[in-house]
């Protein structure tokens, strides 16, 4: 018997992801460092002016804890139990005092008090949790206002080639731990709902714009929302 035909454009099951990262997990500082280090690195450099406590969602295996320094204090998190034995491991290195923990954790299932956080990010993680805006809702939870949400990702390019291309992809790229075809208005969607947070940027990173950094801030005035 055939396997039942998933929707390529649905939310991702996490068991498929959970699957998938456990897979990556040997392979990815190798294979997809170097793929993501200009997003990693922005979004970094994005908390570090927020500065203070930091929370890393889908912190994998510890790949930014360098890009961090000792005006923060980090907390990671990631679903993945063998990306996070790797972040551990790192850890253990002493290298990097400025992170507290890494745990295996629920991102949509945050175990953390309200406003515990002065900045949540998220690399490369919204497109491919299984409900994009209940983490969301958890991330701003968990901010103190003022805060800052901010995700890094690639976000579906909606016209063109580009478009056209990642809707075929979809799918297949579905099983490798992907999601090409995740749009924006989505994400802007969810902020207008939430009414708590705002969008205050939204930019692609050079050097050739393949990802985007979109920053939320908790808490603004209603004047500073509608000039966002």
């Amino acid at each position: 018997m055939s396997e039942p035909r998933v929707d390529a454009f649905a939310d991702p099951e996490r068991h498929v992801m959970e699957k998938a990262y456990a897979r990556w997990a040997p392979l990815y500082d190798m294979v997809c460092g170097p793929i993501f280090e200009s997003g990693r690195r922005a979004a970094a450099e994005a908390a570090r002016r927020v500065g203070g406590r930091i929370l890393e969602v889908g912190v994998g295996t510890g790949l930014s804890f360098s890009d961090y320094d000792h005006s923060t204090r980090v907390v990671g998190i990631d679903m993945s139990a063998p990306m996070v034995a790797k972040a551990k491991a790192r850890l253990a290195t002493g290298r990097f005092p400025h992170v507290d923990s890494v745990m295996v954790m629920d991102a949509s299932d945050l175990a953390f008090e309200d406003g515990a956080f002065d900045c949540v990010v998220a690399q490369f993680v919204i497109t491919l949790v299984a409900d994009p805006e209940r983490v969301l809702d958890e991330c701003a939870r968990v901010v103190r206002p003022g805060g800052e949400i901010i995700l890094v990702n690639h976000l579906y390019s909606e016209k063109g080639v580009g478009a056209a291309l990642e809707r075929l992809l979809a799918r297949p790229a579905r099983r490798m731990g992907l999601r090409p075809e995740f749009p924006f208005a989505r994400l802007a969607a969810w902020a207008e709902r939430h009414g708590a947070v705002a969008l205050i940027e939204r930019r692609p990173i050079k050097p050739l714009g393949v990802y985007t950094l979109v920053r939320f801030r908790r808490g603004v005035e209603e004047r500073e929302r509608a000039a966002a």
